[in-house]
């Protein structure tokens, strides 16, 4: 399996991927740097939990990723559906409180930001019993801690992408219906959209580990949500935007235009904590290889 290729000048280039498969492709054709690159990391204890440890990939945190969809920039995960960018496979809901606050945002979000809303929402807000199932949702299923898969709920897939995601002819363009709202309402996006739509191209991974003492203590990871963050199938997307030049293009590093999801993920104190190491090295990092700013 080719995994890599050679430069002219015979120094290898490590693509993360194989050179055939759709990431190898994208990375090759200049669309994406390869997946695996120097990063510095900053380890601190969470201010509030002494248990708590934090690891947080600076590099990623300092990029100017921002996010192209709706724009010609944003070349999609399947080929050819540009429209509906990362929205392809809807979204799973990972708790019933996600699953509340999406029927409060429904509940709330003006008819007019949502292009594929179903007929029958009016009326099931207005008689849904609470074991009925949302219009706008559907059963899945996931692998559960067991490997085995399990139902899940998930947004509902229209015409090949999410039944939130507007599409081309739509008044307020493509994109989130729900994002697209938010912004235009002054509403938190960590609350009115599903978990994971407004968490990624944030990734936070959570485990217990022992300590040399003995004792337990979290480790919460922060970092970016790359291909091989959503598993085996990450090197199947025809694009992927984390790693891509045209994405990091932001006016700001991400530790502050995402500054809401971040605290939403670590908790304020720990984010602030952050911040003012951020602050203090600002300019000094090391460079994310998509950024645009040399």
């Amino acid at each position: 399996m080719v995994t890599g290729v050679k430069h002219a000048h015979h120094e290898p280039v490590h693509l993360g991927f194989p050179a055939a498969s759709p990431a190898g492709k994208s990375i090759l054709a200049g669309h994406e740097v390869p997946a695996d690159y120097p990063r510095e990391w900053f380890e601190f204890t969470n201010p509030e939990d002494p248990e708590h440890i934090f690891s947080v990939d600076l590099t990623w945190v300092e990029s100017y990723y921002a996010c192209q969809f709706g724009t010609p920039a944003c070349r999609g995960i399947v080929e050819g559906l540009t429209d509906v960018a990362c929205c392809v496979h809807g979204a799973f809901l990972t708790d019933e409180t996600d699953r509340d606050q999406l029927y409060d945002a429904v509940a709330d979000m003006p008819a007019e930001f949502w292009q594929l809303r179903p007929a029958s929402t009016d009326e099931f807000l207005d008689t849904g019993e609470v074991m009925d199932i949302e219009p706008w949702l559907e059963w899945d299923e996931l692998d559960g801690d067991d490997g085995e898969p399990e139902p899940a709920l998930k947004t509902k897939v229209v015409d090949g992408g999410c039944i939130f995601a507007n599409r081309r002819g739509w008044v307020t363009g493509i994109g989130c219906a729900l994002h697209q709202w938010a912004v235009a309402d002054g509403r938190e996006l960590t609350v009115v959209k599903p978990e994971v739509c407004w968490q990624v191209p944030i990734r936070r991974h959570e485990a217990y580990e022992t300590r040399t003492d003995g004792v337990e203590v979290l480790r919460t990871v922060i970092g970016e949500y790359d291909r091989r963050a959503w598993g085996n199938g990450g090197e199947d997307f025809f694009w992927w935007c984390s790693t891509a030049p045209a994405c990091h293009v932001g006016e700001q590093p991400l530790w502050v235009s995402h500054k809401t999801e971040l605290v939403a993920l670590m908790g304020e104190a720990a984010y602030d904590y952050l911040a003012a190491h951020l602050t203090r090295r600002a300019g000094h990092g090391l460079a994310h290889p998509a950024s645009t700013r040399r």
